[in-house]
């Protein structure tokens, strides 16, 4: 790929597929929110026009949960509508478009992995929004890749969530007698670094549609973080609670592991199991 546009690229994820792409050999073009507004469709036009990327990859989100439970109108305008801005223009300005979306789609009332072709259930605003832009994607553009990703962490915290996990039990870990995590929400804790590779490789395809694109393996919230404190080797008790121990401000998932189901089909799956990337990234920490 030649051009790239990353919207969103100071961001966690942004900001490690900037820079895989451009070791890669592409040239890359880092757009932050300073730079572009995905829910404003003539600024969008003005700024990609004036690139002429090959591929446009938004990791542009509203993804403060709770925050977006109190404002549906601009979780919207930016999960949906900014969705569809890029979506519309692709066609027009000739892009390919790569997508990240989210397992919080579904309910988790299935209790093993989900496919692509299950159907979503959405519990929250956040998800409900996500799958808006999901579906206008998919209607308003012909050359998409909308990847559906889980448990992100990477070297760049979160700006919106200030930080990941890995960074909030490093945290809790300094500040509290004892670290309690839940053991009965499970997901697939996924890397940055693996989501990038990846992704790069499907984008060289034309094999356009909805993907899984999670770290391999499932576990709970409580497993991830015991792996977290023996590598880190953090010394403060943690002790393994229940979702019900805490109030529930939203409503979310309690099982949203996602199968890579159709990037097996085209012999794409090259993700690691969670417990070796996560492993990795920790010894690098």
């Amino acid at each position: 790929m030649k051009k790239i546009a990353v919207i969103g690229a100071n961001g966690q994820l942004g900001t490690e597929l900037a820079a895989y792409f451009n070791e890669q050999g592409s040239e890359v073009f880092r757009l932050s929110h300073n730079d572009i507004e995905i829910s404003d469709i003539n600024r969008v036009n003005e700024t990609l026009s004036a690139i002429k990327p090959d591929v446009v990859v938004n990791t542009a989100a509203y993804h403060n949960v709770p925050i977006c439970e109190e404002n549906p109108d601009i979780s919207f305008k930016v999960n949906a509508v900014g969705a569809l801005n890029l979506a519309k223009l692709s066609n027009d300005l000739h892009y390919k478009l790569v997508h990240y979306s989210t397992d919080y789609v579904f309910d988790g009332e299935k209790g093993k992995p989900y496919i692509e072709t299950d159907i979503p259930n959405p519990l929250n605003i956040y998800a409900l929004t996500k799958l808006d832009g999901e579906t206008l994607i998919r209607n308003y553009c012909e050359n998409y890749f909308i990847l559906r990703i889980s448990g992100i962490y990477g070297k760049t915290p979160c700006r919106a969530k200030g930080g990941n996990f890995i960074n909030t039990m490093q945290k809790a870990a300094r500040e509290r007698d004892v670290v309690k995590v839940v053991r009965d929400e499970i997901l697939t804790p996924t890397s940055a670094a693996e989501i990038a590779k990846n992704t790069f490789s499907l984008m060289q395809t034309e094999a356009y549609d909805l993907y899984h694109m999670t770290c391999n393996g499932q576990c709970s919230w409580y497993e991830f973080a015991q792996v977290i404190f023996r590598e880190l080797k953090l010394n403060t008790p943690l002790e393994s609670c229940l979702v019900s121990d805490f109030p529930m401000l939203v409503k979310r998932p309690t099982y949203s592991v996602l199968e890579n189901s159709n990037l097996k089909k085209i012999n794409l799956d090259a993700m690691a199991h969670w417990q070796t990337a996560l492993v990795k990234f920790l010894a690098e920490l």
